[in-house]
């Protein structure tokens, strides 16, 4: 793996573990992805017009299929997210969703982008699912809370999968923009999700006037973490970018615990760790 990629990844874990804390610590529904997601539509319109107005991107019936498919895949994943973050823990929903994410992507990237899986590669992921499993049950699962949150984060885990490998055959094969593509999928969640915002206008203002702050910090580290891992997608194989990706689980393993008072810190720590031992066997492999 290359150092500009590497530093593309890393860049974008951190990106990523922030937007997720805020969005745990705000808390909502629909409602606040739509708000969300057109913050993003206003901050990010100046570099969408100049991508289109310099490159001048060609979209055909295969550009558009992919278009539409990443934002349906995308839009499923940030509203799966939000229930899951409602109903469980952030520092169990997420670590599972992203340790099982890297998992299915490079299973994917083998089978339909045909990338070779070696066996460090296997050892690796294998070294991944059993701190996932430790880190969100200790070898047992207790109450629903738990369940709940290990259930979500494998649902999420196979939408990250599914919306990595098609995102990264549009930006690598389609040469699709990565701005674009983030940016076209922002737009769409804005217009499906808007008959939903209108009839919850007033958790809107609210959710606005007093997570103003949180809110932009989404809107703005939530695009520009996937378009740095777009970026690194196009010169780099699936099967490295998606392991690299998981720093930011310890990242939020920190937060949830310390910040969001979730508890089990040593335990979520250590296991979070055996996580990222498995992530590095991957990415030097």
């Amino acid at each position: 793996m290359s150092l500009l990629g590497l530093a593309l990844v890393l860049a974008a874990a951190v990106c990523h573990a922030t937007w997720n804390f805020q969005l745990k610590r705000i808390g909502g529904g629909p409602e606040l992805v739509w708000l969300f997601s057109a913050l993003t539509v206003v901050i990010y319109a100046p570099l969408a017009l100049w991508v289109l107005a310099t490159q001048a991107p060609v979209f055909g019936p295969e550009q558009i299929l992919f278009l539409a498919g990443s934002t349906g895949l995308h839009m499923a994943y940030f509203l799966l997210l939000q229930l899951g973050y409602r109903k469980g823990d952030l520092s169990l929903v997420y670590p599972t969703a992203r340790s099982t994410g890297p998992l299915l992507s490079t299973s994917f990237a083998v089978l339909f982008l045909g990338e070779i899986l070696t066996l460090q590669m296997a050892l690796g992921a294998l070294c991944i699912v059993f701190g996932v499993l430790m880190l969100t049950t200790g070898g047992r699962v207790k109450g629903q809370r738990v369940s709940t949150s290990l259930l979500f984060g494998l649902a999420a885990g196979g939408l990250i999968g599914s919306y990595t490998v098609w995102d990264a055959y549009a930006v690598s094969v389609l040469l699709i923009s990565p701005l674009l593509l983030d940016y076209v999928s922002s737009v769409a969640r804005v217009a499906l999700l808007t008959p939903v915002a209108l009839s919850r206008r007033a958790t809107i203002r609210v959710q606005w006037r007093d997570h103003r702050a949180g809110l932009l910090i989404i809107a703005l580290f939530n695009p520009l973490a996937y378009i740095l891992v777009l970026y690194a997608l196009t010169f780099t194989p699936v099967a490295y970018v998606a392991p690299t990706r998981e720093v930011s689980v310890l990242l939020t393993v920190l937060t949830g615990s310390l910040l969001l008072g979730e508890g089990q810190l040593r335990h979520r720590l250590t296991w979070a760790v055996v996580i990222l031992a498995g992530m590095g066997v991957l990415v030097t492999s």
